[in-house]
């Protein structure tokens, strides 16, 4: 199983609980600090890692760290399920992944726009419009340039790319006469 699917079904579930109970923003703020935590630390994420230090010691260390950064009883419950389950040190997709699942359920999806060149305002803003009557939900976008795209919008929608950048369609004329 892929890391992705791993990662979207503990966020699914910790998704469920967090809304069920309204902890929302501040499992999100602390399962955001795990993750730096992890992130700055080679030590402990080799540590987690390591087959060769034992499970209980890794419980240990554990809820140590628990004990001083005192989370919801959520996210504590939530850390030590994915210690047992050997999946802690890919804590980092599955926040990622975390923060996806929660926009996902309140209607909101996220959108990727990439051009050859800084967008006007009003550029945006027809942008944005046009990807929420695409997607019947609102979107929030992020924008990025990338000038190797010559021209065109590269737009990415969770996994689906709508690719009308200069670039792509340079490329698929040169397979047509390639191929032709």
């Amino acid at each position: 199983m892929s890391v992705e699917t791993i990662a979207r079904r503990y966020a699914a579930a910790l998704a469920d609980i967090v809304l069920e109970t309204g902890q929302t923003d501040t499992v999100k703020a602390e399962l955001a600090g795990w993750n730096d935590i992890f992130a700055n630390s080679d030590d402990l994420r080799n540590v987690f890692s390591n087959p060769a230090i034992s499970h209980v010691s890794k419980e240990k260390l554990l809820e140590s760290l628990i004990s001083k950064s005192k989370p919801t009883t959520t996210t504590a419950n939530f850390l030590r399920i994915l210690l047992r389950n050997g999946r802690l040190t890919e804590i980092s997709q599955i926040n990622d992944r975390f923060d996806s699942v929660l926009q996902e359920r309140s209607g909101i999806v996220a959108a990727e726009i990439t051009t050859a060149r800084e967008m006007p305002d009003s550029e945006r803003s027809a942008f944005q419009a046009n990807l929420e009557k695409l997607t019947g939900k609102r979107v929030t976008v992020s924008y990025s340039i990338n000038e190797e795209i010559i021209g065109g919008v590269v737009t990415r929608i969770g996994s689906t790319v709508y690719d009308s950048s200069v670039r792509s369609k340079l490329e698929s004329l040169k397979e047509q006469l390639i191929g032709g």
